[in-house]
């Protein structure tokens, strides 16, 4: 074919995943998936390859689903596949790191023969055990375990296994409903794939995913190659558990490529704030080519160049029954991790620190009207080599905001206060994007129950260049009760939870700032004084 030919037909692979993500984000019933996009769906050809995925989704989901098709390949060969089947796992050590996030992975027939896959991750809110917290002392405790199943033959779901999902979650509707919906979406794409292939008389997608894969292959080895070879090496404090953890990379430039050794980092914890190897090769791999790659295609070929170690039992690389449950508190530090392993290769292009974990609340009501919610917050990001950082702005999760109408439609709790948080963007040259202050308490006269999921209270993003730091997290109840930044808690009944996220760190030194643009940020509220009367 010609190149014009092949970026067509890229084009619209990209549009048939992208319909994939659309679909789900249609269907589903949780609204962390339906508002917030907190999922994943790609194509894979019939090798197991990851050959395109939607923009759509969050790296921690997209790129350990990009592994997984091997594993289902392993557990059902593809002799042993026939149209209208669909597959189910939730195995943290298979896809994207805990129990909430289940994959559905459903084989493409054409003519009778298999030509590839189509794959979707997405978050459950609740998938029983103790919910989405840190508490848990092993992965049992934290929910139902599905290994690698079949989930429906000819088309048909396997009834007795949705009998068994439903007795073990306490919103049984939303989780069929949704577990259906991500079957609806790969049944629905592996139809329009076949129209496309029909409209451009092809038979499969092998020649086009060679095509795709050794493209973007040669692409981020080119990238690579640009750089020189060299040693470089970062160390990040983040707050833990009940102790302080350590993350350490080293990144590692020479003529067989690129390498992430994390050695050094904290052993694992007895908390369910660890990483399997998946999730972690998953965030970090996206901060390299993030900084290094952005506008290479993410797919197999582009992952490929990227090889990540970390030393087995580390916090980063833990093994069976290890608690996982709210790994995404440090694996979304890793993109950051590596950006300062960066900072003096390309200084022009690294920004400060962030916020980086996502502040979820998790809220649980068990009065007259129980209910589960997951909803997201965004701290502020750090400040860059040329621009100040954006306010309230996730990175590197991608997921959106749920509208405040929305959450106080599906649960019975009222968000009194969601507003940006003056002064908590490190001072710079360029200024650290704010934070939030968000306050929710419930309609009910009954106690709520919070699953603190939070980090950067007592180790705030740091300032790069000369910039300040950015201003810590804040856990407490409107009265000024402090509460833990982690761990199950109650809000009685009448209160409200207060969280105040942390704000980016700055670049440059403070002193540079042009003076409009100090008369600006005070003029919108952004700081109350300028930084040299803040200290």
């Amino acid at each position: 074919m010609s190149a014009l030919a092949d970026q067509i037909l890229w084009s619209r692979l990209i549009s048939v995943v992208e319909e994939q993500a659309k679909t789900l984000m249609r269907t589903a019933f949780s609204a962390t998936v339906r508002e917030a996009g907190d999922l994943s769906a790609a194509l894979f050809d019939r090798r197991g390859r990851m050959v395109a995925q939607a923009r759509t989704g969050t790296p921690g989901h997209v790129n350990c689903t990009a592994v997984a098709a091997g594993h289902f390949l392993a557990a059902f060969p593809a002799a042993d596949m026939a149209p209208g089947d669909h597959f189910i796992t939730n195995d943290p050590w298979l896809v994207s790191g805990h129990l909430h996030d289940i994959t559905v992975f459903s084989p493409v027939f054409r003519a009778g023969a298999l030509i590839g896959f189509f794959g979707c991750t997405c978050h459950q809110v609740d998938i029983g055990g103790r919910g989405m917290g840190p508490d848990a002392r092993s992965v049992f405790e934290e929910g139902l375990y599905l290994p690698i199943m079949r989930l429906a033959r000819d088309s048909v779901v396997d009834a007795a296994l949705i009998r068994l999902i439903r007795a073990n979650v306490r919103t049984p509707d939303e989780v069929e409903g949704d577990i259906l919906s991500y079957v609806t979406a790969n049944e629905f794409s592996g139809a329009r794939l076949n129209r496309m292939l029909d409209e451009f008389r092809l038979d499969d997608i092998e020649a086009l995913s060679d095509h795709i894969i050794q493209t973007s292959e040669s692409a981020m080895r080119a990238a690579i190659a640009r750089l020189p070879h060299g040693s470089w090496r970062n160390h990040m404090r983040i707050d833990g558990y009940d102790a302080p953890v350590d993350l350490v990379a080293t990144l590692i430039i020479d003529a067989t490529g690129l390498l992430v050794d994390l050695d050094g980092t904290s052993p694992a914890s007895p908390r369910g704030i660890n990483l399997v190897m998946n999730y972690t090769a998953a965030y970090v791999s996206y901060g390299i080519r993030a900084a290094i790659g952005p506008e290479i295609p993410n797919n197999a070929g582009s992952l490929a160049p990227v090889r990540i170690q970390a030393p087995d039992g580390c916090i980063l690389n833990v093994r069976p029954p290890a608690p996982v449950s709210a790994r995404h508190i440090i694996g979304q530090f890793l993109p950051e991790l590596v950006l300062g392993c960066l900072a003096e290769l390309l200084p022009e292009l690294i920004p400060a620190e962030g916020a980086a974990s996502n502040w979820g609340l998790q809220l649980r009501g068990t009065g007259e009207r129980p209910f589960n919610i997951l909803f997201f917050n965004a701290g502020g990001a750090g400040a860059r080599p040329s621009r100040d950082g954006l306010s309230a702005t996730a990175f590197p999760s991608g997921i959106r905001s749920i509208p405040v109408e929305i959450c106080e439609t599906v649960a019975p709790i009222v968000i009194h206060r969601k507003e940006l948080l003056p002064d908590s963007g490190g001072a710079g040259t360029w200024r650290g994007g704010l934070a939030q202050r968000v306050e929710v308490g419930g309609r009910d006269d009954a106690s709520i129950e919070v699953f603190a999921v939070f980090d950067r209270v007592d180790n705030p993003a740091r300032g790069r260049n000369g910039g300040a730091d950015g201003a810590a997290g804040k856990v407490m109840l409107d009265d000024g009760t402090k509460l833990r930044a982690k761990g199950q808690q109650i809000i009685p009944a009448g209160r409200r939870l207060r969280v105040d996220l942390p704000g980016g760190g700055g670049f440059g030194p403070p002193g540079e700032r042009p003076a409009a643009l100090i008369d600006r940020d005070i003029q919108q509220g952004y700081v109350t004084m300028p930084a040299k009367e803040r200290g």
